[in-house]
């Protein structure tokens, strides 16, 4: 059994189809307060519902019960619910994860993370900490760390807004990112089971080519065929968000951004033959698939 956190967020949904899919027993961690469409679509699936919390260590054990595998995508970033903060869900409700599955004798947990940057912030921490305990674990681990998501960064959400050609850049716009798609990094997450190149490695993922934010933007033209506006956010501006926000999350998002200004440029070549994912969705593809 393959016991799913975050099985109704973007990332967490794609792996239970992609695992039900091929006809694995999944297991999904939902709340009461989740959204009953995403739910529903589970259940259509054939996946096993649990209602239980991160916040909620008890629930935990219940659903660590008789299963083999964990992948754990939840994040209380991009969450609305009432008590989900970075301490609660993010920091507190993983390790608590991990304890549990270390109790109920889980033989794997893939853990879902984002690469290291030099900055200060309360995601970060939180994510390094989960990762240390679990690499000190009874466990097999992986942990996963793919960079920018092309359709969480390349969205409305943050400023990409293809529908009426705008853009949002953070930094300069020079510096290349590997922008992976959800969907690869799905494929990813599923492949590290049983998969003995994955068994207690940490794993840097991007997708197909590194591009600068502005040749992101030439791509977008060429979608549109009409110029994009483009507004850049400056890293000092950045820094100083971080500097005075007194709110986790808002020192989060803007270290994110400061990450993403920065860049990160990483070579799939031997990732992708050790865990047999062959072509990765470019970022083309996406706004093709959008325009």
């Amino acid at each position: 059994m393959n016991l799913i956190i975050g099985a109704t967020g973007l990332l967490g949904s794609e792996i239970c189809r992609r695992l039900a899919g091929q006809g694995d027993a999944v297991r999904a961690l939902v709340r009461d307060t989740s959204d009953p469409g995403k739910v529903a679509e589970l259940k259509g699936l054939g996946v096993e519902l649990l209602r239980g919390d991160l916040k909620n260590p008890e629930s935990l054990k219940a659903a660590c019960r008789d299963v083999s595998a964990i992948i754990s995508t939840a994040s209380s970033t991009l969450s609305r619910q009432a008590g989900d903060s970075i301490e609660t869900v993010d920091r507190q409700g993983q390790l608590d994860l991990v304890e549990a599955a270390e109790g109920a004798g889980v033989k794997h947990l893939v853990l879902m993370s984002f690469p290291s940057v030099d900055i200060d912030f309360p995601l970060q921490n939180a994510k390094r900490a989960v990762e240390d305990r679990l690499r000190r674990s009874q466990m097999t681990h992986t942990i996963l760390q793919p960079t920018c998501f092309t359709e969480v960064w390349l969205s409305p959400a943050l400023g990409f807004d293809l529908a009426n050609a705008k853009a949002q850049i953070y930094g300069d716009g020079h510096n290349k990112i590997s922008w992976i798609s959800f969907q690869d990094v799905a494929r990813f997450a599923v492949a590290a089971l049983d998969n003995p190149p994955a068994m207690n490695a940490t794993v840097k993922l991007g997708g197909p080519e590194a591009l600068s934010p502005l040749e992101v933007v030439s791509l977008a033209e060429q979608s549109l065929g009409k110029a994009v506006v483009v507004q850049h956010v400056p890293e000092e501006a950045l820094r100083a968000q971080l500097n005075a926000a007194t709110d986790p999350l808002q020192q989060s998002f803007a270290g994110l951004m400061l990450y993403y200004a920065r860049g990160d440029v990483i070579d799939m070549t031997d990732t992708r033959r050790a865990f047999s994912v062959e072509q990765l969705k470019s970022v083309r593809e996406t706004f093709q698939a959008t325009v």
